[in-house]
């Protein structure tokens, strides 16, 4: 499913989270592996790596994140919101195919469209994180709220605006890595289908 819609036409803010994860859990999907562009906030992963982050941090805004409310109320744990067992299959997926990954981190999902100014990148290098997108954490947490599985598959297209010896972040250079990564994504999908095919009915929706 393209997220952002056929021509890529919707803003991340835009994106009816909620629409396309109760469509998936009616047609009973159990697992989803996402894919998507990030900046990188660490020297090690590089443009052209994944990252697999097993954490997220939510600085979105004003997006709706779950399926509750309106007289319905529920706790949800999001202690760990990746599958881990999922998030295994993919890095050795990823790892069988020549994809240089990183297992772990943090992923920080900001509200965009825009890209992080200086004083915001830096900020969030000091916090930790890893990488940084702008849609991951509200699939995340629906997904968790319909008891599916779901990991990240985060492909590095760039440094943000902290690497001082790199350019600025710009939508050419993200989109340049990332049709560069597009045909690896695939062969990783590929072989985690078939490693979960595999593994028959083993590995339950993490809930």
């Amino acid at each position: 499913m393209a997220r952002h819609g056929q021509g890529h036409t919707l803003l991340p803010s835009e994106i009816n989270y909620r629409a396309n994860l109760f469509a998936m859990k009616k047609l009973g999907v159990e697992r989803i592996l996402s894919v998507s562009a990030v900046g990188s906030m660490k020297e090690a992963i590089a443009p052209g790596h994944i990252a697999i982050p097993s954490q997220f941090y939510d600085l979105t805004k004003g997006r709706k994140s779950t399926f509750f409310g309106q007289g319905i109320v529920a706790h949800v744990s999001l202690a760990d919101p990746i599958c881990s067992e999922l998030a295994g299959i993919v890095a050795e997926a990823s790892e069988a195919v020549g994809a240089t990954i990183h297992r772990g981190g943090t992923y920080l999902c900001m509200e965009g469209p825009q890209f992080s100014t200086r004083a915001e990148s830096e900020v969030h290098r000091s916090w930790g994180v890893d990488v940084i997108g702008m849609t991951n954490v509200t699939e995340a947490k629906l997904a968790r709220e319909a008891e599916i599985c779901y990991t990240t598959i985060a492909l590095a297209t760039d440094y943000d605006c902290w690497h001082v010896s790199e350019e600025p972040v710009t939508v050419e250079m993200v989109i340049k890595t990332l049709l560069e990564n597009v045909a690896l994504s695939k062969k990783i999908i590929q072989a985690a289908v078939v490693r979960m095919g595999e593994g028959g009915g083993a590995l339950a929706p993490k809930r």
